[in-house]
């Protein structure tokens, strides 16, 4: 692992659907540099993409005068991802959708960003600035250290 402890990255995207993959390679690289697994990396990329589409839709309506701003921490054991627009943020989670009704085109197959998001992150935070200034959604992805260990042990027996 490189030493990334205390690290910090900021990227500025303009509201154009697209521009969330810049996001999602900056945040892939980091994770990387970190030492996750490729798997935790796939769930980070997804789950950045759908908060920078989310930003870019329905913070800044696809006004390419605004920006979303990404800042990415990294810490010993984990990596904050914080996703800022221009919005109001929301005022509550929407209910869970019914994947089976989506499925079977009962509901709109829109609508799954945040749930998906919830999923893939340890911890997953929407905030709305109290002076009305925009809003940020806060990832938090944790670097499973015994997961690691025990997948180095492995790899050392497999090498034996």
């Amino acid at each position: 692992m490189v030493a990334t402890a205390g690290s910090s990255v900021e990227v500025r995207l303009p509201s154009r659907l697209g521009f969330e993959k810049v996001a999602m390679g900056t945040a892939a690289s980091v994770a990387q540099l970190m030492g996750f697994p490729p798997e935790r990396i796939e769930d980070l990329k997804t789950a950045v993409a759908e908060a920078c589409i989310n930003a870019i839709e329905h913070g800044n309506h696809l006004n390419e005068n605004l920006s979303v701003g990404i800042i990415l921490s990294a810490s010993a054991d984990e990596l904050e991802v914080k996703v800022m627009d221009n919005g109001t943020g929301i005022e509550k989670q929407p209910p869970r959708p019914d994947i089976d009704r989506k499925v079977h085109g009962e509901e709109d197959p829109r609508g799954m960003g945040m749930f998906l998001i919830q999923a893939l992150v340890d911890e997953a935070e929407w905030v709305r600035d109290s002076k009305g200034k925009g809003s940020y959604v806060r990832l938090v992805i944790r670097l499973d250290r015994e997961h690691e260990l025990g997948r180095e042990s492995q790899l050392d027996k497999e090498r034996e």
